[in-house]
C-alpha cells in the first residue's frame, strides 16, 4: 500500500510547482499576455533606437564601400551607447566585452612529484558575471530615477485642474497624456481674480519633453497664475509673461507656445492671444471652422516681441477647440500622422455629444490610428462647447 500512497502524493506535488511556476511568471509578467510583452519590447527597442540614433550621423562618406560605412556606423552607435555611461562603469563594460570575446585559459604544469595539475579560467563566465554588475547598477539608477519622477509627476498633478470649473454658458472638457512620465503641456480654466467676473483659458506647449520641459511647465503656471491678479488687458497680461519667460528660455531655446483667452459670460465674448500656438479651432453651430490666428511669437523668444488680441463672441451650439501638436502630429507605425483633416472630422461627427463624450470618442480614434506605435509627444486637448 506504501508504493500507490508515494504516487499519489508525487501527483499532488506536480499541481504545486505547477502553481509555483505560474505564481513566478505572473510576478515576472505582471499579468501581460505574451503579445502584450512583444509590443512592449517593440516600443522599447524603438525608443531606444531613436535615443541613439538621433546623435549618429548616418550620411555616407563619398567614396566609402558598403562594408566600412556599415562598420563606421557601428563604431558611431557604440559611442553613442558607451558614452551614455560613467567613466567607471565604461571601464566595466569594456572589461566585460573583452573577457566575453576572448577564449577560456587554461594553464598545465607538473610538480616536483610529477602531479599534473591545471588551471582553467573560465573567462566568458566572469565576463557574464561583469555584465551582470553593470545591470544592477543601472537599474539602482533608474529605480532611484524612477521614484523622482513619480515624485514630479504627483506635484505636476496638483497643477493641473482635475475638473473643469463650472463656467456660465459653457461646457467644458480637458485631458491630457504624457510622452514621459511628465509632460511640458499645460492647461487651465480659472476665473480672472479681479471684480470683472471673467474667466480665462489657458493652453500652453514647452519645447522639449520630460523634466526640463516640465519644470519650465511650472513656472509657466506660476507666472500666469501670479499675473492674471494684475489689472490690465490679455495682451498686457501676455506681454508681462513673454518678458518673465525670457528670463527662464536659455536665450530662446526653451520657448513656450501658448494660447491664454478671456472669456465673458456676461457678453459671451472670447479675448484670445494666440502666441506661436497651434491655431485653435472655431466650429460655429452652421458647421463653418475659422481658425484664432490673432497674436504673436511663442513666449520667450524675444523680450519686446508685440502680441495682438483677438474676439469672438461664442454662440450656443459652438464649440472651440485648443489642442497641442501631440494631438495632430501622433504617428502610426508607418510614420504617417493623425492630421488636423482626421481631427476636424472627429469633431464634426460629434457636435450633439457632450464634451466629455466627444472628448472620449476622439481619444479611441487616436488610439487606433496609432496603434503600437510609441507616443512621441505630449498630448493635451481642451473641448469647450457653448449652451
Amino acid at each position: 500500500m506504501a508504493a500507490p500512497h508515494i504516487g499519489q502524493q508525487q501527483f499532488r506535488q506536480k499541481p504545486a510547482f505547477k502553481q509555483q511556476v505560474e505564481q513566478f511568471w505572473e510576478r515576472v509578467t505582471e499579468g501581460m499576455a505574451l503579445s502584450q510583452l512583444w509590443s512592449q519590447f517593440r516600443r522599447d527597442a524603438h525608443s531606444s533606437y531613436r535615443l541613439y540614433s538621433q546623435e549618429v550621423d548616418r550620411t555616407r562618406v563619398e567614396g566609402t564601400s558598403q562594408g566600412a560605412h556599415f562598420f563606421r556606423l557601428a563604431g558611431l552607435f557604440f559611442w553613442t551607447i558607451i558614452e551614455k555611461l560613467t567613466p567607471a562603469r565604461r571601464v566595466l563594460l569594456l572589461v566585460a566585452l573583452v573577457l566575453i570575446i576572448i577564449p577560456g585559459w587554461e594553464w598545465t604544469w607538473t610538480t616536483q612529484s610529477h602531479e599534473v595539475k591545471v588551471f582553467a579560467l573560465d573567462t566568458h563566465f566572469y565576463g557574464g558575471l561583469l555584465m551582470l554588475t553593470l545591470l544592477i547598477l543601472e537599474v539602482a539608477d533608474r529605480v532611484v530615477m524612477k521614484r523622482d519622477l513619480q515624485i514630479a509627476k504627483e506635484i505636476q498633478a496638483w497643477l493641473l485642474p482635475a475638473e473643469p470649473p463650472n463656467v456660465p454658458g459653457l461646457e467644458i472638457a480637458f485631458v491630457t497624456r504624457p510622452a514621459n512620465t511628465v509632460a511640458g503641456d499645460y492647461y487651465d480654466v480659472f476665473a480672472r481674480p479681479s471684480d470683472s467676473g471673467t474667466f480665462l483659458i489657458a493652453v500652453a506647449d514647452v519645447a522639449g519633453k520630460s523634466v526640463p520641459a516640465a519644470m519650465l511647465m511650472a513656472t509657466f503656471q506660476a507666472s500666469l497664475k501670479t499675473l492674471s491678479n494684475t489689472p490690465g488687458s490679455l495682451t498686457e497680461l501676455t506681454t508681462r509673461m513673454n518678458r518673465y519667460a525670457c528670463s527662464n528660455s536659455q536665450k530662446g531655446r526653451r520657448f513656450t507656445t501658448a494660447f491664454i483667452a478671456e472669456y465673458d459670460p456676461a457678453s459671451r465674448r472670447l479675448t484670445y492671444v494666440n502666441a506661436g500656438h497651434n491655431n485653435p479651432i472655431l466650429r460655429c453651430k452652421s458647421g463653418s471652422i475659422e481658425r484664432l490666428e490673432a497674436g504673436g511669437m511663442p513666449l520667450g523668444i524675444m523680450e519686446d516681441a508685440p502680441y495682438q488680441s483677438g474676439q469672438q463672441t461664442l454662440e450656443p451650439g459652438d464649440w472651440l477647440v485648443v489642442f497641442t501638436d501631440g494631438v495632430i502630429e501622433a504617428e502610426n507605425i508607418q510614420q504617417q500622422e493623425y492630421g488636423e483633416i482626421r481631427f476636424i472630422t472627429m469633431l464634426h461627427s460629434g457636435v450633439m455629444l457632450a464634451p466629455g463624450m466627444l472628448l472620449n470618442s476622439i481619444l479611441t480614434d487616436l488610439d487606433r490610428f496609432v496603434g503600437s506605435a510609441p507616443q512621441h509627444d505630449d498630448v493635451t486637448c481642451v473641448l469647450i462647447k457653448a449652451v
